[in-house]
């Protein structure tokens, strides 16, 4: 017998209940709780499915919780949930390539070692202990890897984030990412939290740990190599080259059945490389704008009101949109609650900016992108390279504004709204390292960018007090968001040019944000799996 229970819990009541990050919940206490509500006698065993703060309300701020309670014991069957149920024969001939080390290519293959294969993983970056270090050698000093940084590296750009995995997607996948999430680690409560994170801390140990376990059961990992060619006999691939990433020598070929290209959105050189090869790709619409900052004791105050120092409910986070006359939107994108700017280029010089946060997120500062849709109207539909070229413009001329190497533009937001350059800061700092120069980002953005962004800001003062604040920071340039390229797949995910090749994740246009990438990681796996070993499967 199973049965679900929704609750509205007001804060102190919700607050006289045991702590615990653990979402089986059998205490008499919790348990008396629900019974008592519910006015229920309910099976013993019980399971957070899911649990969000309603805000609606100022003055009764509440915690809705959903539980599943059963008579049997739910935590055996969740915490052993394979990330696909698909098995082939272990004897199985040839040898399937995912190149890619970031959600969609670690989880494809997962995927691809549970159902009893030995993939091989290619990752231009390096492990994600280097990656740390180069990471922070740029922060620091400055001093970019191009080949080990922000966006290229074991776990992928989101690795360097939130560790957001709050999706739209509906798929029952979802589940399990969570799930194989926590099995490596990751904190319970994204097994039931309405809008999960890990925290770019966490993620990189849970990372590893995965890493680990992929290799013990036959995976093989390659870091620091490049995919540089493809080869096909009659439509259908039949191996891969990859170079070193740091000299472009020491090449290598791989006879296989099967790829997964998993590249990411910022491997510019892999894209030309794939075109070369007859791999069709086309330009689809993205975004670009500026990260903003505000400090997160306000952001809370703003969203929570009297309740805003309360321990259940900080650190605020926020999801924005709003209309333009511009007939463009201006929406937030991957909020980072008590967090930091970052420095996510992956070029000379260019400079991108990206927002990370770690698990307890108690930096002083609330950041989040502030975007603007672009699309073939701004940069054409003659070349799949156009959105490239559109984003390495922008990079480039935030670059050069630069008073040090990889110092970012920034401004006031009154100063922005004024048009002019900011010559001191006021209440809130900007985070991002290695630093900022004091600038007028009219002069780096696109100008229906910049007068969306104008506009944008003083209307969603309506919705949050305080978002319009004149000493709030705004960092540019961000670029990144999401891929300005789509590898064309059919509608069971395999290329329309090529076959054997299985285009994954946000590099491909598929995707955004750690758990979709993660979950078409998955469905591509399987997809590979049906169509070349369908005659193995077990």
């Amino acid at each position: 017998m199973q049965t679900e229970i929704r609750l509205s819990i007001p804060l102190n009541e919700y607050a006289a209940l045991p702590s615990s990050s653990d979402p089986y919940t059998d205490g008499k206490d919790v348990y008396a709780y629900f019974c008592k509500k519910s006015r229920k006698k309910l099976p013993k065993h019980c399971v957070f499915t899911k649990k969000s703060i309603d805000a609606r309300h100022k003055k009764d701020i509440r915690v809705v919780v959903n539980a599943l309670f059963s008579d049997q014991d739910l935590k055996k069957e969740i915490e052993s949930s394979p990330v696909t149920d698909m098995r082939v024969d272990s004897s199985s001939k040839g040898t399937v390539v995912v190149c890619g080390c970031g959600p969609a290519g670690l989880f494809a293959a997962a995927s691809l070692v549970q159902a009893g294969l030995r993939p091989v993983l290619l990752e231009r970056g390096a492990d994600i202990d280097t990656r740390t270090s180069d990471v922070e050698l740029l922060r620091s000093s400055g001093k970019l890897n191009i080949h080990s940084n922000v966006q290229f590296g074991e776990g992928g750009a989101g690795t360097f984030s939130d560790g957001k995995l709050f999706s739209g997607v509906s798929d029952p996948r979802r589940e399990k990412v969570l799930r194989t999430f926590v099995r490596y680690g990751a904190p319970k409560t994204i097994l039931y939290d309405a809008h999960p994170h890990i925290g770019t801390d966490i993620l990189r140990d849970v990372i590893r740990t995965m890493r680990e376990d992929l290799v013990r059961k036959g995976a093989i990992v390659r870091f620091g190599r490049i995919l540089s060619d493809i080869s096909s006999s009659d439509g259908k691939i039949t191996s891969v080259t990859s170079v070193d990433a740091f000299s472009g020598k020491d090449e290598e070929t791989i006879p296989c059945v099967g790829l997964i290209l998993a590249i990411g959105h910022s491997a510019r050189d892999t894209f030309s490389m794939l075109s070369s090869r007859g791999i069709h790709m086309e330009t689809k619409p993205f975004a670009v704008g500026v990260r903003i900052e505000h400090l997160q004791k306000e952001i809370d105050q703003a969203q929570f009101g009297d309740e805003f120092e309360n321990e259940i409910l900080r650190p605020a986070n926020y999801k924005v949109v709003t209309s333009t006359s511009t007939g463009r939107k201006l929406y937030s994108f991957c909020m980072c609650p008590g967090g930091e700017v970052v420095c996510g280029s992956s070029e000379e010089g260019g400079v991108v900016t990206n927002g990370m946060s770690e698990y307890a997120r108690d930096k002083e500062n609330a950041n989040s992108a502030m975007l603007v849709g672009v699309d073939e109207a701004d940069y054409g539909n003659d070349s799949w390279e156009n959105g490239i070229r559109f984003q390495r413009d922008l990079e480039r001329k935030a670059y050069s504004l630069g008073e040090s190497a990889y110092f970012a533009p920034a401004q006031k937001v009154g100063d922005f709204h004024e048009k002019k350059k900011t010559t001191s800061w006021g209440k809130v700092t900007p985070s991002y390292r290695p630093g900022v120069t004091m600038s007028n980002l009219w002069d780096v953005l696109p100008d229906d960018v910049a007068r969306t962004l104008d506009e944008g800001l003083v209307l969603l003062e309506k919705k949050i007090h305080g978002f319009n604040d004149p000493d709030a920071v705004l960092t540019a340039v961000e670029t990144r968001s999401s891929s300005p390229v789509r590898i064309r797949r059919d509608e069971n995910g395999e290329s329309l040019s090529m076959a054997g090749v299985f285009p994954a994740g946000e590099g491909a246009g598929y995707a955004g944000g750690i758990m979709s990438s993660a979950i078409d990681g998955i469905r591509q796996a399987e997809a590979l799996i049906l169509r070349y070993f369908h005659e193995e499967m077990v």
